[in-house]
């Protein structure tokens, strides 16, 4: 994990500097950004492996940033925020956000969560490389791309890993505690209606698809073509 280049976007200075510190401790290359316009302009001209994004700035905020910065990368993004309400941080994670850190926090924990974050972004183990296809859909793991009747799909980071999951797993009920640690990863921490906002976010997008995806009752979901 060392030498990954991480970008801090928040607007106090004293946080920065702090996180700075102990990143630089584990070996990562830290870059800094005061606000959201800097923060687009610094993803623009480099390439980063991670992004700790503080939710309240000037100019530009953070949900806008995030909003940006999913329509052309996946690159883990972590929410610095010193709000920790539920409907933050399910549309966070609409948005794609891979984790949240609620300040104040320990530099120890959230040391523990870039890691987490990082591993389960750099392991291809749940990721098939050949293109799948199951029924009007239609998967390209490498560039992250979803067809449904040759149509582009536009998903979240998490929406295609769930998808991908399940299409590599047809006919298999997973419980929701499942789904979140093979998905999320075992050191997730969040409630098991993010599994249930994602399934609802990914039946809208599949349209009279959405069929594919079934809810066992009392159980949990599995992907089945057909009756």
């Amino acid at each position: 994990m060392q030498g990954l280049k991480i970008l801090i976007v928040d607007d106090e200075i004293k946080m920065r500097q702090v996180i700075k510190i102990y990143l630089e401790k584990e070996g990562y290359i830290v870059k800094e950004a005061e606000n959201g316009k800097e923060a687009l302009k610094r993803f623009d001209e480099d390439k980063f492996s991670l992004i700790l994004l503080d939710i309240m700035m000037p100019k530009v905020d953070g949900w806008t940033v995030c909003r940006k910065i999913r329509e052309e990368s996946t690159v883990p993004i972590i929410m610095l925020t010193a709000r920790s309400e539920e409907y933050d941080k399910l549309f966070g994670f609409e948005l794609g956000v891979d984790d949240y850190i609620t300040k104040p926090f320990s530099p120890k924990e959230m040391v523990a969560r870039i890691k987490a974050v990082l591993k389960r972004s750099n392991s291809d183990n749940r990721i098939h490389t050949n293109i799948l296809k199951i029924g009007a859909i239609e998967i390209k793991p490498m560039s992250k791309q979803v067809f449904l009747e040759k149509n582009e799909l536009s998903l979240t980071p998490k929406e295609f890993d769930l998808l991908n999951f399940l299409l590599n797993n047809p006919e298999i009920v997973y419980s929701r505690e499942q789904l979140l640690n093979q998905v999320w990863g075992y050191d997730f921490v969040g409630d098991l209606r993010t599994v249930d906002t994602h399934i609802k976010q990914l039946r809208e997008k599949l349209g009279s698809y959405k069929k594919y995806i079934h809810t066992v009752w009392g159980t949990g979901y599995r992907l089945k073509v057909g009756e």
